[in-house]
C-alpha cells in the first residue's frame, strides 16, 4: 500500500446527520444500505484528497468545546495541572508491537500542523490549527495484523454514563490528514477541547473526533465494540458511522 510505503522510513523513528429509521429488519437494511452508498460515494469523489487548509489568519477566535468539556476526576484534574507528565497513549488490538506511548514520546514524533475547519453536526464550524503525528506513522510502528479492518479509539471522558469511543476505517487511518493531535493554534490543546490528546479525522464531521485519548485498537470488526454500530453516537443515536463532509 502506497501510503503505508511512505510512512515506513518515518515509523522506524519510533522502533452526517443523525438518520433515524425504524427498527424493522427492513429499514435497518435500508439504513445500512444507504450508510454503504454514502460511504461508498464519497471515497469514490475524494480518492485520497485532502481536507481544504486555511491560514493563520482564518483561524476563529475561540474554538468552542462540545460533548465533554471537562472530566471531573482527581486523576485527570492532576494530570492536567502537571502537563500530563505520566499520561499513556497505548496502541493494542491486532498490531504485531503493542506501545504504551508517554506524551514526551509523542511529542518528539515527527509532526504534522494543519488548519483545518471543524464542522459539527449541530450546524456550527471552527477554523484551528492542530499538531500532532500522523496516526499512520503510530500504526505502521506498531505493525498491523492483516486482519485489520478498522482502527478504535478509547477516551477517558465519561458522556451520559459510558467511556466515549469511535473508530474509523485504514483508509482515513492512513490519510496524510488523520493525525493524533496534542496542540491546538500552538499550545497544549486544553481541556475543554480534549486535552491532553485528540483524534483529527479531517474529512469527517466533528463526533468523529473523539477527545481525551488513553487508547487506540485494531480490529477486524466492530461487532463487539460498544452495540456493535462503531461509536458513542452510532449506538445509542443512530449517526451515521461514516460521517464524510
Amino acid at each position: 500500500m502506497k501510503r503505508r510505503t511512505m510512512l515506513a522510513g518515518a515509523a522506524a523513528f519510533i522502533a452526517a446527520g443523525c438518520s433515524k429509521i425504524a427498527g424493522t429488519g427492513p429499514g435497518e437494511r435500508l439504513l445500512a444500505a444507504a450508510e454503504s452508498w454514502n460511504e461508498a460515494t464519497h471515497k469514490a469523489l475524494r480518492g485520497d484528497a485532502l481536507a481544504p487548509e486555511y491560514s493563520k489568519a482564518d483561524i476563529s477566535p475561540d474554538f468552542r468545546g462540545n460533548g465533554t468539556r471537562e472530566i471531573d476526576e482527581p486523576a485527570y484534574k492532576a494530570q492536567l495541572a502537571n502537563g500530563f507528565p505520566d499520561w499513556e497513549l497505548t496502541i493494542t488490538g491486532l498490531v504485531e508491537e503493542p506501545m504504551a506511548l508517554k506524551m514526551e514520546n509523542i511529542r518528539k514524533l515527527p509532526q504534522r500542523t494543519q488548519i483545518t475547519r471543524h464542522d459539527c453536526v449541530e450546524g456550527w464550524s471552527a477554523i484551528g490549527e492542530w499538531t500532532g503525528p500522523q496516526l499512520g506513522l503510530l500504526l505502521e510502528a506498531a505493525q498491523l495484523k492483516p486482519e485489520a479492518k478498522y482502527i478504535v479509539f478509547h477516551c477517558a471522558d465519561t458522556l451520559g454514563g459510558s467511556k466515549y469511543y469511535e473508530s474509523i476505517d485504514l483508509d482515513d487511518a492512513f490519510h496524510p490528514q488523520t493525525i493524533i493531535a496534542h496542540m491546538l493554534n500552538g499550545e497544549p490543546i486544553p481541556e475543554k477541547n480534549g486535552a491532553p490528546l485528540r483524534l483529527r479525522v479531517e474529512r469527517q464531521l466533528g463526533y468523529k473526533h473523539a477527545k481525551y485519548l488513553t487508547g487506540i485498537e485494531a480490529v477486524a470488526s466492530l461487532d463487539d465494540i460498544g452495540e456493535g454500530k462503531g461509536g458513542y453516537w452510532e449506538d445509542r443515536y443512530d449517526y451515521q458511522w461514516y460521517a464524510g463532509i
